[in-house]
């Protein structure tokens, strides 16, 4: 790629990512904890896109986008954690030049996929809410994938864009990020060069693939309850916001850690508070999401109850 230009590979070969804390004990309790949650985060989004696969009730357009989040949500902490354990363990701590553009940009297209996609799961539930008759044709499996199609186109192309413009840039030494992966803020700071031109294209991008869903979302939500208010039945009311509960939790948690960190200005930095920040929508979210969908989900525990009394009546 022409517009990462070959000057700054040659002059910057590897990064070292500071991470969380340079004493051992620390690292190493923080390695067994970081793990487990890992190991936790595959397995309950792992059990929920299986549950969707095994379960013919579950083959509805609103389990079919939150199968697309999970498979998302393994792949998004994947992309982090690995890294963040090996250099717990490692005394390094290094990255490549070539591994960091690639992890910044796999993590953008994740993190902007998952933003979008959030904004599609509420029209799916407003569709269902205020128009049950029509939902089958509105929500067709045409419909669906190519939502999800240019949910995909969008991510890659506002990843490519943060990702060139941010690694085009000159960057001095000691290349040190304080940060636990390569994350655009984090990785601007090192910049030798005036980064006020990315700082307002990264409010603008931040605007386009942050507040636009989220402003759909809000849209959506407010139809929504506009309709479940017109219901006489308290049950009814109540049957109807269970169903969105859970997404509204959801968006919740990822959209406002999101927003700090990417709509920010550059000069408001804290890497601390970053780090925490980063790791509560990149990695707790995904570890909360399927806890989340499946407590408060009927189907899904059902879907599980009877997988499970299947096994027992084979054995």
């Amino acid at each position: 790629m022409q517009t990462l230009r070959k000057d700054n590979y040659s002059s910057v070969s590897e990064f070292i990512l500071l991470g969380f804390s340079s004493e051992s004990q620390v690292r190493m309790a923080l390695f067994i904890f970081f793990l487990l949650l890992y190991m936790a985060t595959l397995l309950g989004n792992g059990l929920i896109v299986s549950l969707i696969y095994l379960d013919s009730r579950l083959h509805t357009p609103m389990y079919f986008f939150l199968s697309i989040l999970s498979l998302v949500d393994m792949s998004y902490v994947t992309t982090t954690v690995p890294q963040m354990l090996v250099n717990m363990l490692c005394p390094r701590r290094t990255i490549s030049w070539g591994a960091c553009v690639a992890q910044m940009f796999i993590f953008l297209v994740l993190g902007i996929a998952e933003c979008v996609l959030y904004a599609i799961m509420a029209y799916d539930r407003y569709v269902a809410i205020c128009f049950p008759l029509h939902y089958s044709v509105l929500m067709s499996r045409l419909m669906c994938t190519k939502m999800v199609t240019v949910c995909w186109s969008i991510s890659i192309t506002g990843a490519l864009i943060y990702t060139v413009f941010t690694m085009r840039l000159p960057y001095c030494g000691p290349y040190k990020i304080n940060h636990f992966f390569c994350e655009v803020p984090a990785v601007l700071k090192l910049a030798c060069a005036d980064t006020s031109f990315n700082d307002r294209l990264d409010f603008i991008l931040g605007f386009v693939l942050l507040l636009v869903p989220l402003s759909l979302i809000l849209a959506s939500y407010a139809c929504i309850f506009a309709s479940i208010l017109r219901i006489r039945s308290s049950q009814g009311r109540l049957k109807s916001f269970s169903t969105c509960a859970s997404h509204i939790t959801v968006v919740t948690m990822f959209y406002g850690p999101a927003m700090i960190m990417y709509m920010r200005p550059g000069s408001w930095y804290d890497p601390e508070r970053d780090k925490k920040l980063a790791l509560f929508y990149n990695v707790v979210s995904a570890f909360l999401n399927p806890i989340i969908y499946s407590l408060r989900n009927k189907d899904v525990k059902s879907a599980f109850l009877k997988i499970l009394g299947d096994r027992g009546a084979a054995q």
